[in-house]
Parts: C-alpha cells; structure tokens; sequence
C-alpha cells in the first residue's frame, strides 16, 4: 500500500505541477508512448543480459514481495522465539536424541506445527533444522557451527542482495536511455530543418521528454524499489542472526529461558519484543 502511495505521490507532483504551470500536455501525451518504449525497451533489453535467468527470477520475486510488505514483523519473530524455546526447553528435558523425530521431519512435529507461518518458509526452517541435527549429531562444537552459520548467512545475504544490485544497476542506466532517446529526438528534428518554427519547436520538446522520462524512471520508481528491497532483505537476515545466536547460546550451555534472550538482542529495535512480552507469549504457547 505505502509503495503505490508513494509511487503516486512522486509521479502526481512531477505531473501535476507541469499541467498547473500551463505545460502542453499534448505535446507530452504525443511524445510519452514513443519515449518509453525506447527507453523501456532498451533498458529491459540490458537488463536481460546482464543478469542471468537466476536473478532475473529473483528480482521479480523481490519486486512482488516489495508490494506485498515486508513479513519479518514483532508477531513473526515473537513466535520464532517461542519455537526455539520450545525446543530447547524439550532437548533439556528429555535429551537432545528427543528432538531428533522433530528436526527430520518438521512438518509432522506438533512442536513445529504450532507455527504454521514459519513452517511453510522452507529456507527458514532447512536453516534451523539442519543446524539442530548437527546439534543432535554431537560432531561439532559451538565454534565450528558458528563458523558454519557465519558462512551460510554471508552466502544467503550476497544471494539476496544480488536483486538489489540489479535493479540499482538499471536505475543507474536509465538516464543513460534517456539521453539516448533525446540524442534520436534532436537527429530527427535536424532532418527537419526546413519545418516552420512552431513544428520544429514540438519535435525539441518531444526530444526533451526522452531525458526527463529517464531520470524520472531511474529516481522516482527503480532506485526507490531497490532501496525497499535491500530494507526486506536486511529484516530477512535477522531471521537467521536470531536462530543463530540462540542456538550458540543453548550450546555453550545457557537454559532455554536466557538463550532466547541472546536471540531476542540482535533484532531491530522495531521489532523487539520486550523481556516480559516475550516471557509471556512462550507461556501462552505451551
């Protein structure tokens, strides 16, 4: 909702105030179809090849879960919490051998089944059964998966990041088209010399535009999308920081209750729910 408020409002106030000061909008309206498919053409046409199928997939999923809003909020990490509470809190007492039917199959486990959300994310749920399985497995000590976790959550974070490197890449490029449109508007107007003054002045403007409609497609509606994007992916990272940092702490030996705590620290402030908040919402899951 807020992308499109503020798409319109951006794209409102650059158009609005051009018809309050007495722009022509027909020469606008006449010039706009041209330019953007030069324009959108050429840079959809780079964009292709400069990304392969991969991210291209990426980047379109990135784009529609931009519109939908981010998932990661207070309720969603209060019940992941809750779920790393309640499976530390069943290997303390009965063993770590106890949640082994859990981790391997996950979607049978009434433990994990008490989350649906976080159930049906699959990357979420093979990061932190796998390292539970390690944990059950006994072959590692906390360091060594740390070092292993710090390692998958660089490589899931550059993956993330690489539609935001896209899309900035082509927000730097459309100026770039826009010129190259106006460039085609002034060749054409020049094969026009001998035209009166007044069509001659229409063909410029209709140049122009080429140039005012690709730094407006580059500020106004891609940067602004990679910069939404790249804020979806930080708040998706701290998933994985979260499952980490209490699954080290139960490791070292913390109880359930102060693990999560190591958990709850590294989130945003935004979405950090309070000690007693927290407390009371893994006894409500019980």
């Amino acid at each position: 909702m807020f992308v499109l408020i503020g798409y319109a409002i951006a794209f409102g106030c650059v158009f609005g105030v051009y018809i309050l000061h007495g722009g022509n909008v027909v020469v606008l309206a006449g010039a706009l179809p041209f330019e953007m498919a030069t324009i959108g053409g050429s840079a959809f046409g780079a964009f292709l090849v400069s990304n392969p199928p991969k991210v291209l997939k990426a980047t379109m999923a990135a784009v529609l879960h931009a519109f939908k809003g981010a998932r990661q909020n207070k309720a969603r990490f209060m019940d992941l919490l809750a779920l790393l509470y309640d499976i530390l809190q069943k290997a303390r007492k009965e063993g770590l051998m106890s949640i082994e039917g859990d981790v391997e199959e996950p979607q049978n486990s009434p433990l994990f089944q008490k989350y649906p959300n976080l159930l049906a994310d699959h990357h979420l749920m093979d990061f932190m059964t796998d390292y539970l399985r390690m944990m059950v497995s006994g072959n590692l000590n906390s360091h060594e998966i740390e070092s292993l976790m710090d390692n998958e959550i660089d490589a899931h974070h550059q993956e993330a990041h690489r539609p935001v490197a896209a899309l900035q890449r082509l927000a730097g490029a459309l100026p770039a088209f826009g010129i190259v449109a106006a460039v085609l508007g002034v060749v054409n107007t020049m094969g026009s010399v001998g035209q009166p003054p007044s069509v001659l002045g229409g063909m410029i403007a209709s140049a122009l535009v080429g140039t005012f409609l690709g730094i407006l497609l580059s500020y106004a509606l891609v940067e602004p999308m990679a910069s939404l994007v790249e804020h979806n992916v930080q708040d998706a990272s701290k998933e994985f920081d979260c499952i980490k940092c209490t699954l080290i702490a139960s490791m070292q030996g913390y109880n359930p209750p102060t693990a999560i705590e190591f958990g709850r620290k590294v989130l945003f402030s935004t979405e950090r729910p309070g000690f007693l908040e927290l407390e009371s919402h893994v006894k409500g899951k019980k």
